[in-house]
């Protein structure tokens, strides 16, 4: 649906969905965890969760949603700018600025075309909901843009996350389908940046010194699409492979991850990329898939309703159709589970009881999102 349609729409209209009010739940005998059927959306990407318990979620084609899991209330959140959503192109990530509570603002990233090349922005507003319902994003800034932009439709990445401390903003910018930009020391694709809550290159990024863009806090990725802190402030970040090798790595600064100079996948033509290799002066991933999952969303788990998944990674599986976790052990990681879903998972998320929430991309449903429970 879009933009223009669900503004038109009365208030009353859109807030009578009711899908949370009447969720389906069912328990599957191979699964520690009871799957509820919240609601379901046009191609959602990803979601994140205001103070107050309701949801901002967005889809693909440009929309954001205002949603309440109590009782199914949709309302849309204006202001956001025009989305080039061809390809993988989308309304993408949505987080809260670590001062929410003062500044209201809502970071998103979104890719867009500009004079004919197309590429992914950072851009934050400040949440204003008036008292007749309306949402609205006011404000909208752009605060960083990839470079270059360049033609095509894919490997946009996007996703967003503050540090622990939240002085400063982590942002993948994928490597658009190129390869050699992600090895590009001018280029910003291909990379992990790290940025000041204004959008500019935070001061002593590693690379800066040596000729790098002054935001690239690491290099050589492919299609990023998820990145997360666990509670001793590491930097968890995954990432979609070549055909074999999807990846999960520790991302610290200055390194080189190595792509596409090397992969534990090869290139979809066949062409072999070498392997990982102790030694090659790149940075090895510490858990890999082949055959792969095409991870979606990444989520670092901390809460206290799957006490037993404290300290993992929870990845959304794509192809695969599935929920992955990755247990942490320090600097260490190690596949866990991985559970069919019957759709592909575009994004996981924590919700305030510490429930696991999923987004699917289409398939089945429009893109449903589910709750998970525990099972007992």
């Amino acid at each position: 649906m879009s933009r223009t349609l669900i503004s038109a729409l009365p208030l009353l209209l859109i807030a009578c969905s009711g899908e949370g009010a009447n969720s389906q739940t069912t328990t599957m005998a191979d699964k520690p965890f009871k799957t509820s059927v919240i609601a379901d959306f046009d191609s959602p990407w990803a979601m994140t969760f205001l103070p107050d318990g309701r949801a901002l979620v967005t889809e693909k084609a440009g929309d954001m949603i205002l949603f309440d899991p109590k009782n199914g209330t949709k309302i849309p959140v204006a202001g956001i700018p025009k989305v080039d959503s061809a390809g993988q192109g989308a309304l993408m990530d949505v987080v809260l600025s670590p001062r929410f509570a003062k500044d209201k603002a809502v970071y998103f990233s979104f890719s867009e075309e500009r004079d004919g090349l197309k590429g992914v922005a950072l851009a934050k507003g400040a949440f204003n909901q008036a008292s007749d319902g309306t949402t609205k994003l006011d404000g909208v800034t752009i605060l960083f843009r990839a470079s270059p932009y360049v033609d095509g439709d894919g490997h946009y990445s996007g996703r967003i996350a503050f540090s622990p401390d939240g002085k400063y903003l982590f942002f993948t910018n994928g490597e658009r389908q190129k390869f050699d930009p992600a090895q590009d020391p001018k280029s910003t694709l291909g990379k992990v940046l790290r940025l000041n809550l204004d959008g500019t290159p935070a001061a002593n990024n590693p690379l800066s010194a040596k000729g790098f863009n002054p935001a690239i806090w690491s290099y050589g990725h492919r299609n990023l699409l998820g990145i997360a802190f666990d509670k001793d402030g590491r930097l968890w970040e995954q990432e979609m492979g070549p055909k074999g090798g999807d990846e999960v790595n520790l991302i610290k600064p200055g390194l080189n991850y190595g792509y596409p100079k090397v992969s534990n996948g090869s290139h979809y033509d066949g062409r072999d990329i070498p392997d990982h290799a102790p030694g090659d002066g790149f940075e090895a991933p510490k858990v890999w898939w082949n055959p792969v999952i095409s991870p979606g969303g990444l989520l670092y788990y901390s809460g206290d309703l799957f006490p037993q998944w404290k300290n993992s990674l929870f990845i959304g599986g794509l192809s695969s159709q599935s929920l992955v976790r990755v247990k942490l052990n320090g600097e260490k990681a190690e596949k866990a589970d991985q559970w069919d879903m019957g759709a592909r998972i575009r994004e996981v998320e924590q919700g305030p009881d510490g429930a696991l929430w999923l987004l699917e991309d289409g398939g089945k449903s429009q893109g449903r999102m589910l709750k998970l429970t525990p099972a007992g």
